[in-house]
C-alpha cells in the first residue's frame, strides 16, 4: 500500500472516530437536525397534549387554538419570548419531555391531583371534574343509571386512576370498562353504540355537547367521578421560569385578561371555573 492510501485511509479512520465522539444531539444540531429546535432562553416551548377541545385543539387551516393556548400566547407576549406549540406525540411521555428540557412546561388542561410530585407546578387555575357522558333519552339521569353499563375512558388518565382507586366499588358496577388512546375515539363509539358511556373532563365533554355533538342523545351526569385542578407543569428546579410565568398570569387575572379570554370559551364552562390567585 503506497503512503497517499494509507495517509487517505488514516484520515477517514479519525474523521469516523470524531464523530463517534460526538454526542447524538450535538450531531443533530450541527446538521440542522431535531436538535436546532431546542428552546432557549428567548423562546417559551409548551408541550400539549392530543386534540383537547376547548384547552388545546387546531383550527381550520392548523394552527392551535383554545383556552390554554390563549393564555400560553399571551404569557409569552407579556415577556417578549416566541412561543412555539410542541404536541406530545405519546402523551404518556410527557414527564421524560419534561425532564429532558425538549420542552419547557406541559400547559395542556393537566391535572395536578396524582400528579403532585412529578413536577414543578404553578398555581391551579382552573376547577375542573371527571363526568360521566351518558347516552340516553333521560334528562334527569344518575349514577345509578350507569349500573351494568359498558364506560370508555382514556388511558394514563386521571379518571382511570380514580376508577381503580377511590371509586372501585363504582367501577364495580359496570358490565365493562375499556382503555381508549384518544377522546375522538371514545365520543365515535358512543355516537355508533360500541360503548354506553364515557368519561372525561367538564370542558371537553361540553364542548362536544355544544358543537360536534349537539344533535346525539347525549346527557352529562350531575354528580361527577372526581373533582381535581389543572396547573402548569415544569421540570423540577426550574423555579426561575415557573415564576416568571406564574407572575405573568397572576397579572392578567388581576387585569382582566384571563376572563376575557375565558369569555370565548362561555359555552364550555369555563368562565365559572377560573381559580384567581389569592396572593
Amino acid at each position: 500500500m503506497n503512503k497517499k492510501l494509507i495517509l487517505v485511509f488514516t484520515l477517514i479512520l479519525t474523521a469516523f472516530l470524531m464523530i463517534g465522539a460526538v454526542s447524538a444531539g450535538g450531531w443533530f444540531d450541527f446538521l440542522g437536525g431535531a436538535g436546532s429546535n431546542s428552546n432557549d432562553n428567548q423562546t417559551l416551548v409548551v408541550g400539549v397534549g392530543p386534540d383537547l377541545p376547548p384547552f388545546n385543539y387546531k383550527d381550520g387551516n392548523g394552527q392551535y387554538i383554545g383556552f390554554d393556548n390563549e393564555l400560553a400566547k399571551e404569557v409569552a407576549k407579556r415577556n417578549n419570548w416566541t412561543l412555539k406549540i410542541q404536541p406530545l406525540i405519546d402523551w404518556n411521555s410527557k414527564d421524560n419531555e419534561v425532564n429532558s428540557n425538549e420542552i419547557d412546561c406541559i400547559w395542556s388542561d393537566l391535572t395536578i391531583e396524582g400528579r403532585e410530585n412529578n413536577f414543578l407546578w404553578s398555581d391551579p387555575y382552573f376547577n375542573n371534574t371527571q363526568v360521566f357522558v351518558l347516552r340516553t333519552d333521560n334528562q334527569s339521569a344518575t349514577l345509578d343509571d350507569l349500573k351494568g353499563k359498558t364506560v370508555e375512558v382514556l388511558d394514563s388518565s386521571s379518571a382511570l386512576e380514580s376508577l381503580n382507586g377511590q371509586n372501585k366499588t363504582l367501577n364495580d358496577t359496570f358490565a365493562k370498562v375499556t382503555q381508549v388512546s384518544d377522546y375522538n375515539t371514545a365520543f365515535l363509539d358512543l355516537q355508533s353504540g360500541v360503548c354506553d358511556v364515557v368519561i372525561c373532563d367538564v370542558g371537553y365533554a361540553n364542548y362536544q355537547l355544544n358543537e360536534t355533538y349537539a344533535n346525539e342523545p347525549f346527557v352529562i351526569i350531575d354528580e361527577p367521578l372526581q373533582y381535581e385542578k389543572y396547573g402548569i407543569a415544569f421540570k423540577k428546579g426550574n423555579d426561575d421560569l415557573r415564576n416568571q410565568v406564574q407572575k405573568t398570569l397572576d397579572e392578567m387575572f388581576k387585569d382582566g385578561t384571563v376572563d376575557k379570554i375565558a369569555q370565548n370559551y362561555s359555552n364550555y364552562q369555563i368562565p365559572q371555573r377560573l381559580i384567581a390567585p389569592t396572593h
